[in-house]
């Protein structure tokens, strides 16, 4: 056990699969999320705490109240264009209360932090494959919001006892295997969510954003990752700190990845029925190719991933986009 674990944003999609494997453990559990973008029932153990990350009376309270030892911080915006439109919205919330946060973590005692980074750090890198040590460049506002947060993090471990793993994610997509949890995302922007909600109806079509790069097929290629295995990594990120390991950074990924075609192509094929696709052009920033280099996690970490296929993940997704429609249909 790790005493008691503030999830910050464990409301959310990927926080809610994480919180739902730490409770299957018999973790004890305090979410603290404000609701803004996270779902109350996806919430299925712990303690559901509304408010504010950047609250720092509250989360004080909660860190002194619980004996809080661990922190696992998600509470953050996600989406890169909006990110571009408007930058302190991602300023504000991904980097000043995470810099709150940590300094409740300070004044509290708070052992351990685990950090729910991004590939968008590294921008637009020259190598398709990119390890843990390549150059940190990132190209808009989200991506920049997390690398701040990643150097305030170190810093402070490097003066205090608090050890850290900050995780960056390639392309999270799918849901709980078992069906209990999903993205539940409004207007969301991950291909796959997108693709699913085509598959069911709830979009008119999806976009292939460049067809003209230089890869196989002509479309980019992701390292998509299933939301299962990703929560995996954290579980096992609090196992090695909780047994002193040093603070290190690792790229959440498989170290592979898939086309857009291909991943439109499966779910099409999961689905039994084509939905409208249109080709436009190229968006600024896209790399033709970006995947990570996942050696260290499973080193480090000892991280092994157990849902590593594209038919799995789309799967996973579809049925809960199903589910979904059907919560809404009883609603109606």
């Amino acid at each position: 056990m790790a005493g008691t674990i503030l999830v910050t944003g464990g409301a959310g999609y990927i926080g809610s699969h994480v919180v739902r494997q730490l409770g299957e453990r018999n973790e004890k559990i305090i979410v603290l999320d404000d609701l803004s973008t996270g779902f109350k029932e996806s919430v299925l153990y712990g303690e559901l705490v509304i408010g504010d990350t950047g609250d720092e009376a509250l989360v004080s309270q909660l860190i002194k109240e619980h004996s809080i030892e661990t922190v696992i911080h998600f509470a953050a915006h996600t989406i890169v264009p909006e990110s571009v439109e408007n930058p302190l919205k991602y300023y504000k919330n991904n980097t000043a209360n995470t810099r709150s946060l940590l300094e409740c973590c300070q004044k509290g005692g708070v052992k351990h932090f685990i950090f729910s980074s991004t590939a968008a750090v590294y921008g637009e890198p020259k190598e398709s494959s990119v390890s843990e040590l390549a150059p940190t460049q990132p190209i808009n506002p989200y991506g920049m919001s997390k690398l701040m947060s990643e150097h305030m993090i170190k810093d402070l471990s490097k003066v205090t006892d608090l050890t850290h793993v900050i995780l960056r994610y390639f392309n999270v997509a799918g849901c709980d295997p078992k069906g209990r949890l999903g993205q539940r995302t409004e207007k969301a922007t991950l291909l796959t969510k997108v693709a699913v909600e085509a598959a069911v109806g709830k979009r008119e079509k999806v976009f292939i954003f460049g067809t003209d790069f230089d890869t196989p097929d002509g479309t980019g290629i992701r390292d998509y990752i299933h939301v299962e295995d990703l929560a995996s990594a954290h579980v096992k990120a609090l196992d090695y700190l909780t047994s002193n390991g040093e603070s290190t950074t690792v790229n959440a990924g498989y170290g592979h990845g898939y086309s857009v075609r291909e991943v439109l192509d499966m779910v099409i094929k999961v689905n039994g029925a084509p939905f409208t696709i249109e080709e436009v052009e190229r968006r600024a920033g896209d790399p033709p190719a970006l995947t990570a280099i996942a050696k260290k996690i499973k080193d480090s970490l000892g991280w092994k991933p157990e849902h590593d296929s594209l038919e799995a993940i789309v799967s996973s997704a579809l049925t809960w986009e199903k589910h979904l429609l059907e919560e809404a249909s009883k609603e109606d």
